[in-house]
């Protein structure tokens, strides 16, 4: 599992521990003791804006809906990744062509949104 992955297995494990953590708080708890305070991995964006996304909609185990992220992109390919995943549980194997479907075959390049959703997926995080 990614470092982002673990990460987002981590978060929803603090939130249902403790249950008193938003979102964001663990994610920020998670990340700063796997990479360090406001170190470059603790403070990217895309994947805690994607795993932030999930959360809003209320299909994370664990973690109530509400208003985490401004972030519309990460949140939207989060979703539509998910969607993929569900009819095409086979690429959790492959993150790149997930990620290309999820892009619809436009070319950029994720930074982890992928990885949140894949593990939150085989960790059967998602309602």
């Amino acid at each position: 599992m990614s470092k982002y992955g673990i990460a987002a297995v981590k978060t929803v494990e603090l939130i249902r521990s403790y249950n008193k953590y938003s979102p964001r708080e663990a994610w920020d708890i998670v990340t700063t003791v796997m990479f360090g305070y406001k170190s470059p991995s603790q403070k990217k964006g895309c994947p805690r804006n994607a795993f932030l996304g999930l959360c809003e909609e209320g299909i994370v185990k664990g973690v109530y809906p509400g208003e985490y992220t401004n972030s519309i992109k990460n949140k939207k390919y989060a979703l539509k990744a998910l969607d993929i995943l569900k009819e095409n549980p086979e690429l959790v194997e492959d993150p790149k062509r997930l990620w290309w479907l999820t892009m619809e075959g436009k070319y950029k390049s994720h930074n982890g949104q992928m990885d949140v959703v894949i593990a939150l997926f085989n960790n059967k995080l998602i309602i």
